[in-house]
């Protein structure tokens, strides 16, 4: 009995023992265009890979850059992170590529690579102002500065105007070949490919967990399209419309409630909106609702609740990024007015269009009917009112309802608010329209 004992002591711990040995690698790509839609998959893999106690992440680069927002977070995310993160570059990392490549603590590129060339620039290729270049060199000497890379070669990467001797003179961005990154230290080795990179760091019997941009975040990257979004926009602003103007609660108001859910949640993951611009957009509809249903006329209210909604909208498609430039403000606001203008457009459709459809015009009498067709209303006739003077039992605003002589009648003012218990006077009557006027 003790020899079993003693047996199956020494098995768990040579299983224990072979367990603690054995390493796990994360893998990752980012590649192509760098957009927001990209940082959630970052942020994903790496948290992932602290919760399952990896030994390192290795991510594959190959791109042309992108957004510096988005590649300030994934630079955020690798910082951050407490497990060994590998630049695998395979081709290139230029522009927002670099910085990235730099947040690493281990940069591997392959032959024929390049990183640098990380001037911030606007989608036509133009040279952004200082205040953005200045940005981006901070960026990047405080990150190579982090992982004990030349600050000098980095900064260079940004301004021309950094000098470094026997690579570049004032008038040439630095662009560092495979070669010269390990020359001067922004790499540390050139290897081929990805299980020359395991051997090379000790991983070659590692287990490589390969992780892929899920459905959801690639929803999430398709809702981020500018398209998608004014889409979203438009659907919400025409679904209220359809509700205001319509009675009860239908299918435009539920599209409207999941089109703007979509847009401002998937904005809150991509850190574009947070809780106050939807608190901002929330308040707007308040008070346009409170204008429509409560308080008479069109107002201080009214005017308040479109102002808001709009700053909601217009600041949910902006980061949170200490440098908002001219081309993500233009961007945004292009997306808002297309949405409006789609929007006015739809309206107008809605407006002009349905009444002619057979199911409304089911409900409408088109034509008119004579009176000596053997035809007649049998509303009573009242033209001899004008004149008369009574009283609003309810608030007319425009439509209420009136008394004289203890009789109930259905009126409309010209157009001001009146109030209950306000003495009117009957000034017009067609068929049975009867417009009223306060009598003070």
């Amino acid at each position: 009995m003790k020899n079993m004992i003693r047996m199956l002591v020494v098995l768990l711990t040579v299983t224990s023992i072979l367990q603690s040995q054995s390493k796990t690698v994360y893998f990752a790509t980012i590649e192509g265009d760098i957009d927001l839609g990209l940082a959630p998959y970052v942020k994903r893999v790496v948290a992932e890979a602290e919760e399952n106690l990896a030994d390192a992440i290795v991510f594959k680069i190959n791109t042309f850059g992108g957004r510096v927002d988005a590649a300030t977070q994934i630079k955020d995310a690798i910082l951050n992170s407490k497990i060994t993160t590998i630049a695998y570059i395979d081709k290139r990392a230029i522009s927002a590529g670099a910085l990235i490549a730099l947040s690493c603590e281990k940069i591997v590129m392959v032959p024929g690579a390049s990183m640098g060339a990380s001037t911030v620039v606007d989608q036509a290729g133009a040279k952004q102002a200082e205040k953005y270049q200045s940005y981006m060199r901070s960026e990047m000497r405080a990150t190579a500065e982090r992982n004990k890379r030349r600050t000098d070669i980095a900064e260079a990467m940004v301004d021309e105007r950094v000098v470094i001797e026997g690579l570049v003179d004032s008038t040439q961005l630095v662009t560092l070949t495979s070669q010269e990154a390990c020359k001067y230290g922004m790499a540390d080795t050139i290897l081929s490919s990805l299980p020359e990179v395991m051997d090379h760091f000790g991983f070659e019997d590692a287990d490589i967990i390969e992780l892929d941009v899920d459905w959801a975040e690639k929803v999430i990257r398709f809702i981020n399209n500018p398209i998608i979004t004014s889409l979203l926009i438009m659907i919400g602003l025409v679904g209220f419309f359809t509700e205001v103007k319509t009675p009860g609660w239908g299918f435009p108001g539920t599209a409207a409630v999941i089109a703007l859910t979509i847009f401002f949640g998937a904005n809150y993951i991509l850190e574009l909106a947070s809780v106050i611009e939807i608190i901002l957009f929330i308040a707007g509809v308040a008070l346009l609702l409170i204008e429509v249903f409560v308080v008479p006329g069109f107002g201080v209210f009214g005017i308040a609740g479109i102002i808001l909604m709009v700053a909601g909208l217009f600041l949910g498609l902006l980061a949170d990024f200490p440098l908002i430039n001219f081309e993500l403000i233009s961007t945004a606001i292009i997306q808002l007015a297309g949405a409006f203008v789609m929007t006015a457009l739809m309206v107008l459709v809605l407006s002009k269009f349905l009444p002619k459809t057979n199911i409304w015009n089911k409900l409408i009498l088109s034509t008119n009917i004579a009176t000596k067709s053997g035809y007649i209303s049998s509303e009573p006739k009242i033209s001899h009112l004008v004149g008369l003077t009574g009283k609003a039992i309810t608030d007319l605003r425009p439509s209420g309802t009136i008394t004289i002589d203890s009789k109930r009648y259905d009126v409309v003012t010209a157009g001001e608010y009146l109030e209950k218990g306000t003495e009117v006077k009957i000034i017009h009557v067609e068929g049975s329209k009867v417009v009223v006027e306060s009598t003070k």
